[in-house]
């Protein structure tokens, strides 16, 4: 079978690619040689800025020309590098003898020897791999998630002063309103994608084993942890991580991956509650004439939306839990484990973006049904039971919570009669029965939120 979307292994290549497509760039395998060839070429460029003695007549206006290689960077290009690959059987290494051909290409065979002077492999991939990861979330992710919680956003505000009876432990509990409870879900959100952008992205720079023995050896009057400091926060836009073995520790990785995971938590938890009020009644959905929600029964229309993005946050996050608590463990100065664990980042947000999808489109075809929410409301009177004796406590009424209880706990039906009859056998002045009687399940719905 050729490879395609109908016969991909993965959903997130076949059924779902063309809501993952766009990550392909930063994640796929020609992903991640573009940006290895991009770190190979702004390190010879930093090298020559030194400049180091050998390099201190390469020609300057040659840059650009070394920097259009990964400007135009082709699929071609990358299949050359994975044919050497299969020689070389090393992709780094094959990357290298892609720019040395492109260096006698433009007659800069002279300089050459300089790709990948004094590095190892992972110089450049813990610093290609958290570029590319930035890149991802500053132009996808980031911009997606906000998008879902501005559009939350304004649904709290349109719905902002609508009763709703609440639940606690699956039973009636005292009402809310629906735009406060969406409220909820986007302080949520806003507080841990504030804390998700505090994380830095962290990259390893050092050589065979952090210590730069092969640059020091060679220039020992250069201070390599300065120039190294100054190409990765300058060049590449990341932040080096000082002490380290052959690779990254991941430690801010794992954060990052860890403050994901409980955005997607939150967003699967949101999922859960629209499901819920969806079943309720409380929302029903837009129907698409063309569209059919069951099979068998032609009256569905089902929550498909949310129950995908439930799916696939799940998805997402097992992927996420094992990529925070592997990536932080090697043994000793390295092993491999990482490498291939690496280049898995990609899947977990592939699923995050396809839930954002499906959420987005949920959300949107919901259609507010208030006659629901006000039957539900006007079904349990016996939620005012709490403002009541609340108010009989503070007029030193004897025993308050223990009469409401007896009237409201395991009663069959307590409706807006029942209350009345009780308020009018209290021994109160007229002035509290007329505050107790203003008090509605529609009206006690608490403090006014700002949203």
């Amino acid at each position: 079978m050729q490879l395609n979307q109908l016969t991909a292994i993965s959903p997130v290549d076949g059924r779902y690619r063309s809501k993952t497509e766009p990550l392909a760039p930063y994640f796929s395998e020609f992903g991640l040689i573009h940006y290895r060839v991009f770190v190979e070429v702004e390190y010879f460029i930093a090298l020559c800025e030194i400049p180091l003695p050998q390099l201190a007549d390469f020609p300057t206006k040659h840059w650009p020309s070394l920097r259009d290689i990964c400007k135009n960077f082709s699929e071609a290009d990358a299949t050359v590098i994975k044919n050497t690959e299969r020689v070389t059987n090393h992709d780094v290494k094959a990357v290298e003898y892609f720019l040395k051909e492109r260096f006698d290409a433009l007659g800069l065979q002279a300089w050459k020897e300089f790709i990948h002077f004094g590095l190892t492999s992972q110089d450049i991939n813990n610093t290609a791999i958290p570029l590319s990861l930035k890149l991802a979330n500053e132009t996808l992710y980031l911009p997606s998630i906000k998008r879902l919680t501005s559009q939350l956003q304004s649904l709290a505000d349109q719905w902002d002063d609508i009763p709703m009876l609440a639940h606690t432990h699956g039973q009636p509990a005292s009402p809310t309103t629906l735009g406060k409870e969406l409220m909820v879900f986007t302080d949520r959100l806003r507080n841990q994608i504030q804390q998700l952008e505090q994380v830095p992205y962290s990259a390893k720079f050092g050589g065979a084993t952090g210590n730069f023995n092969a640059h020091q050896v060679a220039y020992p009057h250069i201070d390599w942890v300065s120039f190294a400091n100054d190409f990765v926060t300058r060049k590449l836009h990341l932040k080096r991580s000082q002490y380290t073995t052959q690779i990254e520790h991941y430690d801010n990785l794992a954060a990052m991956f860890d403050a994901t995971k409980r955005i997607n938590t939150i967003l699967m938890d949101l999922c859960r509650d629209m499901w819920t009020y969806i079943s309720m009644e409380y929302f029903k959905q837009r129907v698409n004439k063309n569209e059919v929600g069951s099979s068998a029964m032609p009256h569905k229309v089902n929550p498909i939306d949310f129950e995908n993005a439930e799916g696939n946050l799940g998805i997402a996050n097992a992927l996420f839990e094992h990529l925070s608590a592997k990536l932080p463990l090697s043994r000793l100065q390295r092993d491999l484990t990482d490498s291939t664990v690496l280049r898995n980042i990609g899947v977990p947000y592939a699923h995050t973006l396809i839930s954002l999808s499906s959420l987005e489109k949920g959300l949107s075809k919901l259609l507010l049904n208030e006659d629901a929410l006000n039957a539900d409301l006007e079904n349990n009177w016996a939620v005012v039971a709490e403002a009541i004796q609340t108010i009989l406590r503070r007029e030193a009424y004897p025993n308050p919570y223990e009469k409401l209880k007896e009237l409201t706990r395991g009663a069959t039906h307590i409706n807006r009669e029942v209350i009345a009859h009780f308020i009018n056998g209290l021994d109160v002045s007229e002035n509290i029965k007329t505050e107790l009687r203003r008090i509605t399940p529609q009206n006690y719905t608490g403090v006014k939120f700002e949203n």
